[in-house]
């Protein structure tokens, strides 16, 4: 992730890239142990994806969108529950019973999520704010993705300024643990 281009469009290539892997997920049968390497890696897009809206842009959104403290309210909500699916998911073998059900539902609450960015969030965005501002925002989330976490942290704080001075050690952290452990990358 990291794509170029102004926040809308950062935003909307990485929900097609989350929306592939989910494509490679549905594609392979049950059990399958690549279910589980395509589903960290969802993890790890979506955490850092998530991150970098709370951080930046919504905090924008509040600001420059009207009725944006109730827009940004129900996103964060959705990233609560989604953060909680990923939490579960995180300690289940593909082969795991629990394994298809918190997918499933993983990808039914992240569906719903982008359709709602993309078809109300982002349209509000874009009228109110001047290209300009949407061209910094977009580099300002590019930036805060590098050094997000890649590993869901449900009890973390979402709202400034706590999310903003914690989301770096977790992601050093994080990236730490990804490396050695190899996680999110074939053998």
């Amino acid at each position: 992730m990291g794509h170029g281009g102004n926040v809308i469009d950062e935003l909307v290539t990485d929900h097609r890239e989350v929306e592939e892997l989910f494509g490679k997920i549905e594609a392979l049968p049950a059990g399958h142990k690549d279910r589980k390497l395509y589903a960290d890696q969802v993890t790890m897009e979506l955490v850092r994806h998530s991150v970098a809206e709370e951080t930046c842009l919504y905090p924008a959104v509040r600001e420059h969108v009207p009725n944006g403290d109730g827009m940004v309210d129900r996103e964060l909500a959705d990233h609560a529950t989604a953060e909680r699916i990923m939490k579960d998911l995180e300690g289940c073998d593909p082969g795991d019973a629990d394994f298809d059900r918190f997918i499933g539902q993983l990808m039914t609450e992240i569906r719903e999520h982008v359709a709602d960015e993309e078809g109300n969030l982002f349209p509000s965005l874009r009228a109110a704010c001047p290209p300009e501002k949407l061209d910094e925002l977009g580099d300002k989330v590019r930036q805060a993705k590098k050094t997000a976490p890649t590993r869901p942290h449900p009890s973390a704080p979402d709202l400034p300024p706590a999310n903003k001075l914690l989301a770096p050690g977790a992601g050093m952290v994080d990236r730490i643990r990804d490396a050695l452990s190899g996680r999110g990358k074939r053998a």
